[in-house]
This record gives C-alpha cells, structure tokens and sequence, in this order.
C-alpha cells in the first residue's frame, strides 16, 4: 500500500462545540466539510494516520517527528478539558522516516521533543476522525524554518518510508489560512490576507503543487499564514503521481481563512515527469540562477570568489590575486575597488530565504576589494544566525553586494526613505542597529526603525538619535 488519501483541514480549536460553546455555529459550513472529510477517512479505513501540523515541536533547522509509543492530549487549555485523546503512535513508521532522513543527511528525526501532549492543530482533526473511525495508529510531524523545497523533499521521503512498509496511509495536513482577512481578526487586516487565501484555494483546488513555491516568504508573512508549510510537506508525498483535488470549503468569518481540500491518487501507476514538481522546479531555479551569475559585476563576482576559495579550501585570497583572477575570467574591475574605502554589507540567499549577511557601516580595511573579501567570509561562515555555509550549497546561493555611503545625522524619520536610505538608530551608551534600505517585507519607514532598535537591543522608551545613508547595491 502508499498513501491512499490527503486532507488540507484547519485546526480552530472553537470548531469543536464543548470549546465553542456556540461559537462554533459561525463555521457551519466548515465543520460539514470536515464531517464528510472523517467519513471518507473512516471509509478509507487506514492503518496509520499521519498529521503534519504547525503546532507541533519546531526547530529553525530541524523537522521534529513525535517519538514513543504513545500520547495523550486534551483540550483543558481551551477549557474544555473533558475532551481529550489518547492515541497510539506507529513507531515502525517513525523509525523508517527517521532512518531515511538520516541516511540522506536530512534534518528530521526523534530528537529534542519540546511537549509531549498532543497539540490542538493534531487534536482538532483528530476530534472529528476520532468521531467516525477508532482504529489506526498515529504519526506527528512539526515543520520548521527551513525552505519550502526542503519541507517538499521531506514529505517525498514519508511517502518512500510508507511504500516501505507497505502501509495504508491517509495524511492530514493541519493549518489555517491567513490570519490578517478582517479588522476584527486576532492580527487585523492586511491586503495580502484575502489574497493569500485565493490563491491557496486556486492551488489546492487544482492540485496544482508545483505553484506552492511561487508564494514568497515575505508575502506569507504579511499575510500571517499558518498551514503553508504543512500543505507543502502533503504536496511532496504526492511526487511523481496524478492527484484528483477538490475543495470543499473556505470560510473567514472569524478573520482567520479556514479551507478544507480532498486529494486522492489517480489510477497512473507510472511516474509521471510533469508532476515531479521539486525536480522541475529546481532545475529552473538552476537555470536561472546561472544566468544571474553570469551577468553579475565584479562587485559580486568578488565577494562569490573569496567565499567560494574559503569555503572550499580554507583559504582567504589576497586582494591582488582575487582581482587578477576576475581579470583572467574577463571581468571588467573598477578603480574603485582597489582606490576607496568603504562599508560594505555582503548580503547571501538561498532558495528566497536569508542565509547570512555581515556587513561594516563604516571602511575597516585599506580598500573596499579588501572589505567585501573580509565580509563575504564572514557572512559565509560567521553569522551567529546559521550555520557555516558548506560546499554543496555554492551553488544556491544568491549574492548582493551593499556599498554603504557616510551617513548623516537626521532630526526624524520623516527624513528617512525605506526604498532609498537605510538607518542607523544610536544611543548615548553605543548601542546600534542598522538595516539597509529597499529590503523585502519592509515596507515602511517605521518598520524600518523598528526592526534596527531591536538589532540594536534598543526599547522603544529610550532615548536615540538617527542617521540615515544611501547605498549603491550590485547583484
């Protein structure tokens, strides 16, 4: 057997009526998606049941499977402590996704679990299946901070520990939509919210889960998404087959979106090329990032060589011989590498998300070739934030060089333009933060100043001054 069936459910914990207590009568419509989704479960009669579920243990850099044999749960943290669980983990299951992470180097496994007790995004879904179907084992999975592509990876790799085993398996993949759909939701209202929720729906209502890593990080964020990265982790089980999708529900009558989607295998045995959505989208996403090296300036080409050489060989290249070999492979070097000095701030992604960035606001070394040398290292291989970079990312990575102009003092933020200055917030005891301009998800100068207090460990009652200074960025 496989995997015979997914589910996208939500998880409001006001859906269940003893937490409810009337409240639930706003998401009818809901809960009758989420009846017949148990009758078909029920129906399916699955040996192990899997939930993918935001609420679970997370790590930034690890995905955290729920070990033991067993776990117990109720809802008394909604008030409702009479409702309550008490389930059976299927460890042979547990143990063949573990075993196939660890052999591939994959950061998922048993490790460092946080809190035994089932979590509310499992429970709810678990309340309506537990309504129709006692039988079945179960396995928890959290997700984490790492890309999409790699959450995508994860559910192929649960889907070859299943057809291991021979299981039959229905995954839930628990999350809400967004939280931002209505100003009397828990987190307002933003644009992105409605958006988001269309989209979503548009997507998992076609099957169409090569377009769930189209959706930025920083939009999802705007957005105050919960369930992204668990439809992503169901989206990778179904690798390589035809799905039949169909959406049953969507509501926001809370302020929060709540979809209910069905999938099922089609008859094709055969793995079919156009579906193996990670494969394709890697492949393009090489492509591409090919061409952007291809045309970078010699600002980029730069800080991407003494990373490169550090991180391959440990070594830090002398300026004179790192410009020379720019030279060799036809870059055009500018005087001003080798003549100024200046901050620089080497910023490094990886698959949309930030995997380093260490930079100086003011000139450190005797030239601003030396600089960027200096800060691709370090951004490379010393930022508190992430690991090391090792060699078989190189390739992923996408490179930007800020070169920073002498700042300036100013009396307000009303002299401040996020897409065009960046800031420096000081105090008189030499605190300082600093965040570049014209930075994805920063959309306002408030943010902007916000986000270098807190880098600067500065509370919003204290007294600071500001500085502003514009950059010259090279891709």
């Amino acid at each position: 057997m496989s995997v015979i069936a997914s589910f996208m459910v939500p998880h409001p914990p006001m859906i269940v009526p003893s937490v409810g207590r009337g409240s639930e009568k706003q998401v009818l419509e809901t809960t009758r998606a989420y009846e017949q989704v148990a009758d078909e479960i029920a129906s399916l009669s699955p040996e192990t049941i899997i939930f993918t579920s935001p609420h679970a243990t997370l790590y930034a850099d690890y995905f955290h499977i729920s070990p033991g044999t067993k776990a117990k749960g109720s809802f008394s943290y909604f008030r409702a402590p009479d409702v309550k669980f008490s389930e059976t983990y299927d460890e042979e299951l547990v143990d063949k996704i573990s075993e196939i992470a660890y052999h591939e180097g994959f950061p998922a496994g048993t490790m460092g679990e946080q809190e035994k007790d089932l979590d509310h995004g499992t429970m709810v879904p678990l309340w309506f299946i537990r309504n129709k179907y006692k039988e079945g084992k179960i396995v928890r999975i959290g997700l984490s901070g790492h890309p999409l592509t790699d959450h995508y990876k994860f559910g192929t790799m649960i889907a070859r520990a299943v057809n291991a085993l021979d299981r039959k398996v229905v995954l839930v993949a628990s999350g809400d939509l967004s939280h931002k759909l209505q100003d009397y939701g828990p987190y307002g209202f933003a644009p992105e919210g409605p958006k988001y929720d269309e989209r979503i729906m548009d997507v998992m209502g076609r099957g169409a889960f090569g377009e769930l890593f189209d959706f930025d990080e920083a939009f999802c964020d705007k957005a105050a998404e919960c369930g992204h990265r668990s439809f992503v982790i169901m989206a990778g089980a179904w690798d390589g087959k035809n799905v039949e999708a169909k959406a049953l529900s969507h509501q926001d009558v809370t302020g929060v979106g709540y979809g209910i989607c069905t999938f099922y295998p089609k008859a094709d045995e055969a793995v079919i090329p156009e579906r193996q959505f990670l494969k394709l989208y890697l492949s393009e996403k090489e492509r591409v990032l090919a061409e952007k090296r291809a045309s970078s300036d010699a600002y980029v080409r730069l800080a991407r060589l003494s990373l490169e050489s550090y991180i391959r060989n440990g070594k830090k290249l002398h300026v004179e011989d790192a410009l020379e070999e720019l030279r060799k492979d036809g870059t055009e070097v500018p005087e001003a590498l080798e003549n100024t000095r200046a901050g620089a701030f080497v910023s490094i992604h990886k698959q949309g998300m930030l995997r380093g960035c260490i930079g100086t606001i003011a000139p450190t070394a005797s030239s601003l070739a030396q600089e960027i040398i200096n800060n691709a290292i370090s951004a490379s291989t010393r930022d508190p934030r992430f690991d090391p970079i090792l060699e078989p990312e190189l390739s992923w990575l996408e490179i930007n060089v800020d070169v920073l102009g002498e700042a300036e003092p100013i009396d307000s933020k009303e002299q401040l333009d996020v897409k065009r200055y960046g800031v420096i917030v000081s105090t008189r005891d030499g605190r300082r933060g600093l965040l570049l301009p014209d930075l994805d998800g920063v959309d306002t100068v408030d943010e902007q100043v916000s986000i270098a207090m807190r880098k600067g460990g500065i509370q919003a009652h204290e007294k600071y001054s500001l500085q502003r200074f514009e950059v010259v960025r090279h891709v």
